[in-house]
């Protein structure tokens, strides 16, 4: 039995299925037992946990072979990363209690810094609190993902334009689907390991912006162009969407370290890995979800 967090994000969901379409059994742990339906009629175990709930968790975790665990979406954390540390608490506590064979996480591509991350900073956080637990646990590094571009369909499709936050626009930087990081983890969690692994994961080859917006461009059937966004007109942009004023720096920070090239791989005594689908394929997925034939 394999226990698998944020099954209704897209890492979880594709890693749940990547185990059941091999004849594993799953537990999804859902936070909300209304979205478990899909779930139980593929024959899944269903647990009911908040993230921040420990004894929910150590029920969630109980007896299982392996466990994948994962952070939430937080593009606007405190400054402090509070709530980040207030979850990996009530995480970490669970995994201790459940003692599970092993663990794997999703981080991110630049995690192995302390410093200059930004929004990574909680990936970070989370690598240094499960190395405190005496578990087998491996770290999937994940690079930018492809399916990030769901939010510049609409602007291709419509105008033929493509806000880029990343620069310069010829340069490229590692890109993943989330189906193929949801592979690995699902492969992952079924070996056997002792100590401390580190999985970096991108795509078949590197992208910049400027092969994203061709890729839309094809998926479209029209012209698209890049194009700059000033950097100092981030903190507004963000604030527009309904970001709060005194929250834009850990997004921007990390903006900034992909665009320095610090945020990278760190290669060295890790297990780099290149998946095979292409950006080409997912954006082609993106752009017929908004347009269906």
């Amino acid at each position: 039995m394999y226990a698998i967090m944020g099954v209704t994000g897209q890492v979880g969901r594709a890693t749940a299925t990547h185990l059941l379409d091999a004849g594993h059994a799953v537990r999804a742990i859902v936070r909300d037992a209304a979205k478990a339906s899909s779930w139980s009629a593929r024959g899944a175990e269903i647990a009911v946990a908040d993230w921040n709930d420990t004894d929910a968790l150590t029920n969630a975790f109980h007896e299982a072979e392996g466990v994948f665990v994962m952070l939430p979406a937080n593009f606007a954390p405190a400054p402090d990363f509070s709530e980040t540390r207030d979850l990996l608490q009530a995480m970490t506590t669970a995994l201790q209690r459940a003692k599970p064979r092993n663990v794997v996480a999703l981080s991110s591509i630049g995690a192995q810094h302390d410093r200059d991350l930004g929004l990574i900073t909680q990936l970070h956080l989370l690598e240094q609190a499960l190395d405190a637990l005496p578990l087998p646990r491996a770290y999937v590094r994940a690079g930018w993902f492809m399916e990030n571009l769901q939010w510049d369909v609409a602007p291709a499709r419509d105008a033929g334009r493509m806000a880029s936050y990343l620069q310069p626009l010829d340069r490229a930087i590692p890109l993943i689907a989330t189906d193929d990081i949801g592979r690995c983890i699902a492969q992952t969690l079924t070996e056997s390991w002792s100590g401390r692994r580190v999985i970096e994961l991108e795509g078949p080859q590197r992208y910049s912006p400027q092969d994203m917006a061709q890729a839309l461009a094809r998926a479209c059937g029209r012209p698209v162009e890049p194009f700059l966004v000033p950097r100092d007109s981030w903190a507004a942009r963000f604030e527009s969407e309904g970001m709060p004023a005194d929250r834009t720096g850990p997004r921007i920070a990390m903006l900034d370290g992909f665009n320095s090239g610090w945020i990278d791989f760190a290669l060295a005594n890790t297990e780099h890995r290149r998946a095979t689908t292409s950006l080409e394929h997912v954006v082609a997925a993106l752009v017929h979800h908004r347009n269906p034939s």
